[in-house]
């Protein structure tokens, strides 16, 4: 997973008419709920930004449609996805992936919104640890308590899929 900003250049590329709306503090403006198979398109959607600029893997329409339901989303009033995080569960922990928020929202609170639900999430499927790994700042991560972490010790399919030209960090969290 990588939390990277778009360039400006990428962030334009799909205008949303929602693109210049101002977030207003206290009153959030979308809702964050459990995705479903019908988000599929949505997500895929919602990521190609990300993908086209590097930031996220490119992730092919069946992947989306076939995992909607690991996705958590934050949802405009007027139904659009504007952001994601999938939870995969690998037994006793589970891996954050995918993790994306539109670029007129970036700043507004919804990745840390997100971020809190995958933790609720997570608590209720009683994983101890979760995982994530990305080739940006990791701010958002680190300011809620991952830290740096050996990718042995995260799930070994997950750990051995990671692409080592990426130069990705791997963090963890206790749950």
């Amino acid at each position: 997973m990588t939390t990277a900003t778009l360039h400006p250049a990428a962030a334009h590329a799909t205008p949303s008419p929602r693109a210049h709306a101002p977030f207003r503090r206290g009153a959030p403006e979308f809702s964050v709920r459990p995705a479903r198979q019908e988000d599929g398109p949505a997500l895929a959607a919602l990521s190609r930004p990300f993908a086209h600029a590097g930031a996220l893997r490119e992730r092919p329409l069946s992947a989306y449609l076939s995992q909607a339901t690991e996705f958590l989303v934050a949802q405009a009033p007027d139904g659009t996805l504007e952001g994601c995080l999938g939870l995969r569960e690998h037994s006793a922990s589970g891996v954050l992936y995918n993790f994306c928020v539109a670029a007129h929202r970036q700043g507004s609170g919804m990745g840390a919104r997100l971020l809190h639900a995958a933790f609720a999430r997570a608590r209720t499927r009683s994983l101890a640890t979760l995982f994530t790994a990305t080739t940006g700042s990791g701010r958002l991560f680190l300011r809620s308590g991952f830290l740096p972490a050996c990718p042995s010790l995260a799930p070994t399919g997950w750990a051995q899929s990671l692409d080592p030209g990426r130069n990705a960090r791997v963090l963890s969290r206790a749950v």
